[in-house]
């Protein structure tokens, strides 16, 4: 079976992680409900509650990488996580850093606990595995990505995994790709980027010369977003070679056998 064009000459595949390998955003949706449920605000209600973090998470994401923050960031999520909900907790009226800490720990059990890989996820890394240079670009704190990796279980499937925690950086910094193509001993068209973001995984790909898949599923509506709709391609923006809605036909474009027989 042969690849499809344009992904003849393919020999690296790297993947995005949360919600392009793992529902991350489903499982943070229900962590944070458990934690403003075993934690409440005094004075707000739980839908209340959220939609306050929301507006702090959105303000506090835009300021914290040119924060101090950041550094503490890309090693410890747990600080910082801390943080962003003693902020949430102080917009509401409440000034109790004990308060902060244990939403921010029940958070981040709960959330960790519920997450999962999409069903077909497994059986499409093992599909591509032996074949392709498989690897792993993930933006996140060090500890919590590696965190999500073992629970998850997929370590092994990946020669090259770069987490923005590890490098001091991440997507879509061209020197993350740069530093991708050196381990896979590839460039340009001979590796592909699947990934779930236009902006952070597809158009930095698309510089980079790399071929692209971007996954786009009805549940990649982050807990923070102001409105129900997923990301959009900015107008005018180059189109990835391929928007699928689940990684499934994903081994057949590359010339894999169908799933049915891994």
């Amino acid at each position: 079976m042969s690849p499809q064009e344009p992904f003849g000459n393919v020999r690296a595949v790297f993947f995005d992680l949360d919600d392009t390998l793992c529902a991350y955003w489903n499982a943070a949706k229900a962590g944070l409900r458990a934690a403003f449920d075993a934690e409440p605000v005094p004075g707000y209600e739980l839908e209340e509650a959220l939609k306050v973090w929301a507006r702090e998470f959105r303000r506090y994401a835009e300021e914290l990488k040119t924060s101090h923050w950041y550094e503490i960031y890309l090693t410890e999520g747990s600080t910082t996580r801390a943080e962003l909900m003693r902020q949430a907790l102080e917009a509401m009226g409440v000034t109790d850093p004990e308060h902060a800490w244990r939403l921010s720990e029940v958070y981040g059990r709960e959330r960790d606990a519920r997450l999962e890989l999409f069903p077909e996820a497994r059986n499409v890394l093992r599909a591509l595995s032996g074949t392709f240079h498989l690897g792993l670009i993930t933006n996140g704190p060090a500890d919590i990505q590696r965190q999500e990796i073992a629970t998850l279980n997929i370590g092994s499937y990946f020669e090259t995994v770069l987490i923005e925690g590890e490098m001091g950086l991440g997507k879509p910094h061209a020197a993350v790709f740069a530093r991708a193509e050196e381990a896979c001993r590839a460039k340009g068209d001979e590796v592909l980027f699947v990934g779930n973001s236009y902006a952070h995984d597809i158009a930095p790909a698309l510089r980079a010369g790399w071929r692209t898949v971007w996954i786009r599923r009805e549940s990649d509506v982050p807990p923070s977003a102001d409105t129900p709709r997923r990301e959009e391609m900015p107008e005018g923006a180059t189109h990835p070679d391929a928007i699928l809605e689940t990684l499934e036909p994903l081994p057949r474009l590359l010339g894999i056998r169908s799933l049915e027989s891994v």
